[in-house]
This record gives structure tokens, C-alpha cells and sequence, in this order.
């Protein structure tokens, strides 16, 4: 039987959510179940993982976190980071931090394939 997979992703740069999406769902073709849903921004992907931890076998968290002028930036992606590794623990199930902090518009298209790093995490955990 295959194993269920969410995708949450905030599509507030919708071009590096496609890219991150699209090298996410390249890795787990054919061999998982993967639905997807989307949220406003990162600080709200823990939230609706948590709603549907019971429900799948894993998880990913797919976004872009790009550093303006004020410190917003850290805390968003310090909050979303803890909040995903606590929710894995809690909930011994693995979920691929696929959410790309990035100084800039430049460094986020260069990592915006990185969504298939987050899929391989799960992978890997789901097979322990």
C-alpha cells in the first residue's frame, strides 16, 4: 500500500513554490499518494499540518522566506522551523522542511529546486 503524503505550500512567491513543488512531486512519483494544499505563507504551514497530522503518513513544507529591511524575516523563519520539528517529534512522523530562507529574489530562484531534498528527507524516515 502506498504511503500518504501532504504537500503544504505557500504559493506567496508562486514562481519558487513551482519550482520547489514541481522537484518535490519529480522524487515521490509512482510511489506515494500526494495531496496538496495551499496556505498564504509559511508562518501558517504548521498550523495546517497539524490539522491533518493524523491523516497521512508524512509531510512536506514547501516555501520561500526572503530577507527584507526589518527582522520579520528571522522571526517567521526561526517561529516555522521550530514549529515543524516539534510537530514531527510529537507526532513521530517525518516532514521535509522544504521552506527556503533566502537574502534575496536571486538566491531563491537559484534554490527554488530544492523541494526534491525536502521529499528525499521523508522518504528516507519513512522507510526506518
Amino acid at each position: 500500500m502506498k504511503k500518504k503524503i501532504l504537500i503544504v505550500g505557500s504559493n506567496y512567491y508562486s514562481n519558487i513554490y513551482s519550482g520547489l513543488l514541481r522537484s518535490a512531486k519529480q522524487k515521490l512519483k509512482n510511489n506515494f499518494l500526494c495531496d496538496e494544499i495551499l496556505v498564504p505563507g509559511v508562518f501558517e504551514i504548521p498550523v495546517a499540518i497539524s490539522k491533518k497530522i493524523k491523516k497521512y503518513d508524512g509531510f512536506l513544507a514547501l516555501g520561500c522566506v526572503i530577507k527584507g529591511q526589518t527582522p520579520h524575516f528571522d522571526f517567521i523563519s526561526q517561529a516555522s522551523t521550530n514549529a515543524i520539528m516539534s510537530l514531527s517529534i510529537e507526532n513521530k512522523k517525518p516532514i521535509g522542511n522544504g521552506i527556503i530562507t533566502c537574502l534575496n529574489m536571486k538566491q531563491a530562484i537559484k534554490r527554488k529546486n530544492k523541494g526534491s531534498e525536502a521529499a528525499e528527507a521523508v522518504i528516507s524516515i519513512l522507510s526506518i
